[in-house]
């Protein structure tokens, strides 16, 4: 009976389809990251036929070096794989694959429902009604800004930067411009979109930056503090991709300045730590990895992390392979 390895507590939908497929699945009894050296420990003694990971997984040359042999795949419940070295994986002959697509939607609106609440100042509304200091309405309390017809930024146009395009152009009137490696002319006339060569013709423009590119070098603090001073000072920046996409410690430091209006992040610099600067500030939201948070989606990742193991185990390629 092939055997597989839970890194961490997931939906029941995942483990479920695992059992239906005849396979012993074994789960973390401990609802916690596994330091590398306890995950190298695991293979080293339960010989898996596969390996169930999550993104907070590190899977490194070491951990595919003693996989090797019995491991046939790491099935990574999550898109990015920026915690994989996919040509040690190759090297080890192990298959590694992710779920893209079945969190697109919910990624997607929590990307917009951090847009909406930044600029209308939905938390700092909460935290001052909490505190006993709503004494009645007032013309000028709390005034945020209208996000329909502004320009709205996509920093790629992946499956959920498109959704979000969706969203903002179809349901607010908002005019997108994009930036991505590709250009795309059928999305520029679905959704009367201007694409833009360089990332700072979009951070010039747009009233609403949104970050979806992938965690890689070419990436990394690809929002620095030289990028942060050519946004409008009335900008807001969202960003639900990877945290080292955005120098967290430039993005404390243009808030405080007023450089620009305000910052809504679901991904962190040094998860699980935060800049301290930013906890203070009432110009940016803070949520913790949360975007796609939710009993269906994750449900559905589970799924398609089984669904990946048990193509793989049967001899042929997964559907998500990432090559």
């Amino acid at each position: 009976m092939p055997k597989i390895f839970v890194t961490r507590k997931i939906p029941e939908a995942g483990i479920k389809k695992l059992k239906s497929a005849g396979y012993e699945v074994e789960v973390n009894p401990a609802d916690k990251v596994l330091a590398k050296d306890e995950l190298v420990s695991v293979l080293k003694t339960g010989k898996y036929d596969a390996v169930l990971a999550l993104l907070t997984d590190k899977l490194d040359a070491d951990v595919f070096e003693v996989a090797k042999g019995s491991v046939k795949i790491f099935a990574n419940m999550a898109v990015g794989f920026d915690n994989v070295d996919v040509e040690a994986s190759k090297k080890a002959g192990i298959m590694v694959s992710n779920t893209p697509g079945v969190l697109t939607d919910t990624v997607a609106e929590h990307t917009f429902a951090l847009m909406l609440a930044i600029a209308h100042r939905i938390s700092e509304a909460d935290r001052f009604a909490r505190a006993g200091q709503f004494k009645g309405w007032e013309p000028m309390m709390l005034l945020g800004t209208d996000f329909s017809y502004k320009t709205v930024g996509i920093l790629g146009l992946g499956r959920i930067g498109s959704r979000v395009a969706h969203h903002a152009a179809k349901g607010f009137n908002a005019h997108v411009i994009y930036y991505d490696v590709k250009r795309n002319l059928d999305f520029e006339a679905e959704f009367q979109a201007e694409f833009r060569p360089t990332i700072e013709e979009i951070l010039k423009e747009a009233d609403f930056v949104s970050i979806h590119v992938p965690l890689l070098p070419s990436t990394y603090h690809l929002i620095n503090a030289e990028r942060l001073r050519m946004m409008k000072p009335t900008a807001y920046l969202v960003n639900t991709s990877r945290g080292p996409v955005i120098d967290e410690k430039a993005l404390a430091e243009a808030l405080k300045a007023k450089i620009i209006k305000g910052a809504a992040i679901d991904v962190f610099e040094h998860e699980p730590a935060i800049h301290p600067d930013l906890l203070d500030l009432d110009n940016v939201i803070l949520t913790p990895h949360i975007a796609s948070a939710t009993e269906e989606t994750r449900a559905k990742m589970a799924e398609l992390a089984a669904e990946n193991i048990i193509v793989a185990l049967s001899g042929k390629e997964p559907p998500n392979l990432i090559k």
